[in-house]
């Protein structure tokens, strides 16, 4: 057996490794079961309860909270066409974060996918729908159904979306990233290195978290204007080519430039290079959040990333304080993390 404490807060299933046992037969221990259907040796519940006694493995109150009243099963629905598995997608440190959380409360996750598609996108209701199964729903895609959200609010079913969402007929619980205030903070970061034509290359503002980046990039680029800094070009950059893109940035004489979509980004850098010339001397390029879709690039960018895997928990915590009965509708923002990569710099003197 190993010693030492975990760092983190144990739970059932670091309970069933050290014991050697299955995670079912931890649960069945700790909550004293002795079925005739359900028997458990006694030489197997004694190496349990040493392993919970060793590294003083305390269940979650929420969950024991949770049993008495619940299923203990929380759906997870996604709007995206299936539930990513590689490491690489985007989605996958969200459902990681959940997934960590619910077995910390001491809840299963049903995996909503038998889901109905309308107009090639995929709706919560209508349908073999399934949602009543759960205790509540956590929500995940960059464009959620305005229908569905409303449907939701008003009946008053517990869910709880991993993004800010915009009123839906009332106010969406949710947790999303701060984009506004971390577009601010990339804003300063440039005009500390001495930019002061600032440009930025976003998404349409159609979806909450491409409104909040432009949002903050507005607030923090009016804020500078006493510094003398100008926005040289502000442009959706969807259907625009890297190289063209670049012409533009160059004859609006910006010197930096933040960028919402990443491949865009790692595009940028390569038509530069094609042109001869260097990132960030030449042109600084910002990115304002992660892949979400596999882009290989070895450019170690400035920018910020988006706090997926405490998204996924703090999700789970709030729906559970729905479950519980909270009168108020949570709603947080967890601040996203600079990364000060070698993607800016000051601009080249003329």
């Amino acid at each position: 057996m190993t010693t030492g404490r975990p760092a983190r807060r144990i739970t059932q299933r670091d309970i069933a490794r050290l014991a050697g046992v299955s995670q079912p037969t931890v649960s069945l221990v700790l909550n004293g079961r002795a079925d005739a259907d359900i028997r458990i040796p006694q030489e197997t519940r004694e190496r349990v309860l040493r392993v919970i006694q060793e590294y003083g493995y305390a269940p979650d109150p929420v969950a024991r909270r949770l049993a008495a009243k619940h299923n203990r099963i929380l759906g997870v629905f996604t709007y995206e066409a299936v539930f990513p598995s590689d490491t690489s997608d985007f989605y996958h440190p969200f459902l990681v974060g959940i997934e960590e959380a619910a077995e910390r409360v001491g809840c299963d996750l049903l995996l909503l996918t038998s889901a109905s598609v309308t107009g090639g996108r995929r709706r919560i209701f209508g349908g073999d729908n399934r949602l009543r199964v759960a205790d509540g729903c956590l929500l995940l895609g960059r464009s959620l159904d305005r229908d569905d959200l409303t449907r939701m609010v008003a009946d008053a079913y517990p869910f709880v979306t991993v993004g800010r969402r915009d009123d839906a007929g009332g106010p969406v619980p949710y947790v999303g990233a701060d984009y506004t205030s971390g577009v601010g903070e990339l804003v300063r970061l440039a005009v500390t290195h001495g930019h002061r034509r600032v440009a930025y290359l976003g998404l349409p503002a159609d979806v909450e978290s491409s409104a909040d980046r432009r949002a903050g990039f507005l607030r923090a680029t009016e804020a500078a204007q006493k510094d003398g800094v100008v926005v040289a070009f502000d442009v959706l950059s969807p259907g625009r080519e890297p190289d063209e893109l670049l012409a533009a940035l160059l004859a609006a004489e910006a010197t930096v430039v933040l960028v919402e979509h990443f491949a865009t980004a790692v595009g940028l850098v390569a038509a530069a290079q094609r042109r001869g010339l260097t990132v960030p001397a030449d042109l600084s390029v910002v990115t304002l959040g992660d892949p979400t879709t596999p882009v290989p690039t070895d450019v170690d960018f400035t920018g910020f990333r988006i706090p997926r895997e405490e998204m996924g928990r703090q999700a789970v915590a709030l729906l559970t304080e729905l479950l519980e009965g909270a009168e108020d509708t949570p709603q947080r923002l967890l601040p996203c993390e600079l990364v000060t990569g070698a993607t800016l710099a000051p601009p080249r003197t003329p």
